[in-house]
């Protein structure tokens, strides 16, 4: 991921680089560490939050003098790049999650529903239907005697 470029961006933290000094480089490398283990935790909250706390220290250690204006902005930019990629991917995960309950729900109504319709088909009110006569059955007291006749 992203965060790869912000070990990139670290990456030239030697004690030959005056842009960036070595102690400041080893906080930063450290708070990366932290990011990328929660990142790859999948918490991307606490990956979040390093991120939000890895900007102040950049932002003080620029102020103090400790990192350069120009290296400040190179760890910026891949700071904004980490943080697209793992907003994006709690985005991704909410909307699976958001998904999946949905589904859930839906399934739990159709139960539900289906349910209800058993249960009022049971309770229902057994009505016979009424009798009716066979064909070719006159009814009681009719017979086929006598037809024809006369």
């Amino acid at each position: 991921m992203a965060w790869v470029v912000v070990c990139g961006a670290l990456a030239g933290c030697s004690p030959a680089a005056p842009e960036l000094e070595t102690d400041a480089a080893r906080q930063f490398q450290a708070r990366v560490l932290s990011i990328t283990q929660a990142a790859a935790a999948n918490d991307d909250a606490t990956a979040l939050k390093s991120l939000d706390d890895l900007i102040a220290q950049l932002d003080a250690a620029t102020a103090d003098g400790k990192v350069s204006f120009k290296r400040h902005q190179s760890i910026q930019s891949a700071i904004d790049a980490v943080r697209a990629d793992l907003t994006a991917q709690a985005q991704a995960k909410a909307k699976a999650q958001a998904d999946q309950a949905a589904a859930v729900a839906a399934k739990a109504a159709a139960d539900a529903a289906a349910a209800a319709a058993a249960s009022q088909a049971a309770t229902a009110p057994d009505v016979q239907a009424p009798a009716v006569p066979a064909p070719g059955n006159a009814g009681p007291g009719k017979s086929d005697k006598g037809k024809g006749k006369g």
